[in-house]
């Protein structure tokens, strides 16, 4: 049996979809299998993300942005979208997908500690919201 697969969309794909495929990953290990993607992807993921993500002692190893076309052939299960932005640019898929959208701040460009609340925020209401959405 294959896991259902979550994609996290966000513009950038650089800090909060970066940050909640690797919080998907750990938190609903064996049970989810999440990918992330960018509308416009940066040139690559944020310090402050992988700092963060470091300190709560989650992998970074070849964490890096990807465009959604990169994602399009995967069976998505469920589109996660994390910023406005991605909500209204979000792509059609081949077939019919389930979607969420949970919108979080962007702490691009401010103190480390910005990204660690926007992760502690990730953890506390996207994976609940993903195993709600998946009947997990």
């Amino acid at each position: 049996m294959s896991l259902p697969t979550v994609l996290v969309l966000c513009t950038g794909n650089s800090c909060r979809s970066q940050m909640a495929e690797v919080l998907l990953n750990h938190d609903l290990a064996g049970r989810v299998r999440a990918l992330s993607a960018g509308t416009r992807p940066q040139p690559k993921v944020a310090d402050g993300a992988l700092e963060a993500l470091k300190l709560a002692g989650l992998p970074t190893e070849g964490l890096h942005p990807k465009d959604i076309d990169a994602v399009m052939h995967e069976a998505i299960d469920l589109v996660v979208t994390v910023c406005d932005n991605a909500k209204e640019s979000c792509p059609v898929f081949p077939k019919p997908v389930r979607s969420l959208h949970l919108p979080f701040h962007d702490p691009h460009g401010e103190p480390l500690e910005s990204f660690i609340r926007v992760r502690d925020d990730i953890r506390a209401r996207l994976v609940p919201a993903v195993r709600e959405a998946l009947g997990l």
